[in-house]
């Protein structure tokens, strides 16, 4: 693989469950999969810290984000999108 030619952005989609910290949110991403051996569906669920610069991403709101350089020591997915924004009723 040449230099030019990078590999496309997994994107990962999930709900931020915490918006707390400064440029960073608590996303959660649900992965879904039956097992092969008892042919039950099985999900699993894992949180990511995603860095969120403009600070655009609210809790409850769904977001595409991707794998990139880290910028902390826990914290290497970014931000790609809001797809939905979450609307409060108070």
């Amino acid at each position: 693989m040449n230099k030019e030619q990078k590999q496309p952005k997994r994107l990962r989609m999930g709900v931020v469950v915490s918006d707390k910290m400064d440029k960073t949110v608590v996303v959660e991403s649900m992965r879904t999969y039956i097992h092969p051996r008892f042919e039950k569906v099985i999900r699993k669920k894992r949180k990511f810290k995603v860095h969120d610069p403009e600070s655009k991403a609210k809790t409850g709101d769904q977001i595409e984000f991707y794998e990139g350089k880290p910028v902390s020591k826990t914290k290497y997915m970014y931000l790609a999108k809001v797809l939905e924004k979450v609307v409060n009723n108070s």
